[in-house]
């Protein structure tokens, strides 16, 4: 018994020093448990893409194989190598571009799409590893960086709150959505969770976000009929004709009809992720005395990096989930979480069936919360430079208004740029901060955006 525990010791005692948990202030358990969280937030990913893809004539059982691959290679690269909690996936919103867009759309082939796929992973890289990704990071206004932190959070509610029908689109006129149907039982649910989640957290319980979704997910499994238990183990079949492994063609996406799309693949992806890795490190505290991400360059290559291997094993562009918030809410500060993550997303290849037990409703409240959480940044905006904090507000409101984070992005830049013009503050404006303004306008008024 003395042995046993010995080793559970020096096992913790390596993990730690690893890690760098106690240096940042956290646990070999509080990450354990930030890494659960965050990995049941973000598991609906393994219906979603293989649905979306499957409509565009993907085969759904490879798509799923290809996705759990996915978010495992990245989420431990991110852990392993750049030591954050923050898991990588399949982007919903580059997965549907890649969908409805590329393939059903533009009627490219599947091939072709994902060599595209995986040229945008390699640029993607080149641009993270030779700086400039960092130089984009470095050069994003303090009023916009936590802009984007505002404007995520909120849109983290409107997904929530959409994905449980709590809020609908509204087909009848006026305003864009309207309340959904409160008395269904997703809705109580999820409002119910919510309150329960705010609750358990003012009293700092330990894990009781995940307490929330695990909860939720029983009751639905006992009392929602949709909720079926349909087994546990699924032998996965990784050499059916339908497999998408090594089927990409690079060459059909070196065509000049196609290499537009590749760089509007990474734009998106170069303001989007990066705005989403910002949110989640200044959420969770992990930036230094300058603002900076800590091991930042190390994080936006593990994100590129993923997006390259997803054009090798059959799936949609990767990209850091804003789900990984819920993780940093739950504690989670260092790279054991998302090493959790990744190594979850590798046993769920083998336990398919145990992903549907988990409902919207009972991740929805997490989501929720964080995004909540995530308003807290408004506190940070400096409103004695007015132009500044209000470009930011700017660019959070309509990132949830137009659902998209690079929109939001482009209209604070654009905001700030004329603002501090008209404002005669214009030698406040950095050379580095006109360009990207300037690049991202460009880039939208060019109709390149996705």
């Amino acid at each position: 018994m003395q042995s046993s525990n010995t080793n559970n010791a020096v096992t913790a005692s390596w993990l730690e020093r690893y890690f760098c948990i106690q240096q940042r202030g956290s646990s070999v358990r509080g990450e354990l448990i930030a890494g659960l969280t965050t990995f049941l937030a973000m598991v609906y990913s393994v219906i979603v893409v293989p649905s979306m893809l499957g409509k565009a004539g993907f085969d759904p059982g490879a798509v799923f194989i290809a996705t759990c691959l996915i978010a495992a290679f990245g989420s431990l690269l991110m852990g392993l190598w750049a030591n954050l909690p923050m898991a990588i996936g399949c982007a919903i919103s580059l997965t549907a571009f890649t969908a409805f867009s590329l393939v059903l759309g533009q009627h490219m082939s599947i091939p072709v799409t994902l060599g595209a796929i995986f040229l945008m992973g390699v640029v993607f890289t080149l641009v993270s590893v030779t700086g400039i990704r960092q130089w984009v990071l470095t050069n994003l206004p303090r009023g916009i960086a936590h802009g984007t932190g505002i404007g995520i959070g909120l849109f983290l509610l409107l997904i929530a709150a959409n994905n449980v029908s709590l809020i609908v689109g509204n087909s009848g006129g006026g305003l864009p959505v309207k309340l959904g149907d409160v008395n269904s039982l997703p809705v109580i649910a999820t409002i119910v969770g919510l309150a329960a989640t705010i609750g358990l957290e003012k009293r700092r319980v330990p894990g009781g976000i995940l307490l929330v979704i695990i909860a939720l997910s029983v009751f639905g499994l006992l009392f929602d009929p949709a909720v079926k238990y349909s087994g546990l183990f699924a032998l996965p079949d990784l050499t059916s004709e339908h497999s998408l492994f090594g089927k990409l063609d690079i060459m059909g996406a070196l065509n000049p009809v196609v290499l537009p799309i590749v760089l509007a693949l990474v734009m998106t992806a170069i303001f989007d992720a990066t705005g989403t890795i910002r949110a989640v490190a200044g959420q969770a505290n992990l930036l230094d005395k300058d603002d900076n991400i800590i091991n930042g360059g190390k994080a936006l290559t593990s994100d590129s990096v993923s997006s390259m291997f997803a054009g090798l094993v059959g799936g949609a562009p990767a990209a850091v989930y804003i789900e990984s918030a819920a993780g940093t809410a739950a504690g989670g500060k260092t790279g054991l979480s998302a090493t959790l993550v990744g190594a979850l997303f590798l046993l769920l290849i083998f336990l398919a069936p145990l992903s549907y037990l988990v409902p919207a409703y009972a991740t929805a409240p997490a989501l929720m919360y964080v995004g909540l959480l995530m308003l807290a940044n408004v506190t940070k905006l400096d409103f004695n430079d007015k132009v500044d904090a209000m470009s930011g507000l700017t660019c959070a409101v309509f990132i949830v208004l137009s659902s998209n984070i690079v929109t939001g992005i482009m209209l604070g830049f654009a905001t700030l740029v004329i603002g501090r013009i008209c404002s005669g503050e214009w030698r406040k404006i950095k050379p580095g901060v006109l360009l990207i303004a300037i690049g991202l306008v460009v880039f939208y008024m060019g109709g390149w955006a996705i």
